[in-house]
């Protein structure tokens, strides 16, 4: 069995499109940019890496209605690559990373809420809860 996580900070470039599948299901894309500072001195810019970003079920419906273009968030997901020809025919690739959990660090909008109308803070998570149970009283040992 094989597993890759992969976490990026950055911030949303466009706002989330909301769809549904045929069955139903809610997907929804946006795209995230992470900055990177490189080099010193006179020759010291930043670096951007672009990240196609899907999100599905409630998570969709929940970065749909509260992801605004501008806000830095954390995205926790799978990534892989994609390569395609751009416009002018030449080889390019693209990150996407599917979403499992996504962490507010900034709102591009201070009188904002989160979900359920209330402040939000950095540390505020708006995916949805997990399966299973994370008490701590759940903890068999």
């Amino acid at each position: 069995m094989t597993y890759q996580q992969m976490i990026i900070v950055g911030n949303v470039g466009r706002d989330p499109e909301l769809r549904y599948t045929q069955s139903g299901i809610a997907v929804c894309d946006f795209s995230v940019a992470v900055n990177k500072n490189v080099g010193s001195g006179a020759d010291k810019r930043k670096e951007t890496t672009w990240f196609r970003v899907t999100c599905w079920r409630q998570l969709a419906e929940l970065v749909n209605q509260y992801v605004k273009s501008g806000q830095q968030i954390m995205v926790i997901g799978e990534v892989k690559s994609s390569a395609y020809l751009d416009k002018a025919g030449q080889p390019a690739a693209t990150l996407e990373l599917t979403a499992n959990d996504i962490r507010f660090l900034s709102r591009r909008d201070d009188n904002a809420g989160g979900p359920g109308g209330g402040p939000r803070n950095q540390y505020d998570d708006f995916a949805p809860p997990s399966s299973g149970s994370n008490q701590v009283d759940d903890i068999p040992f």
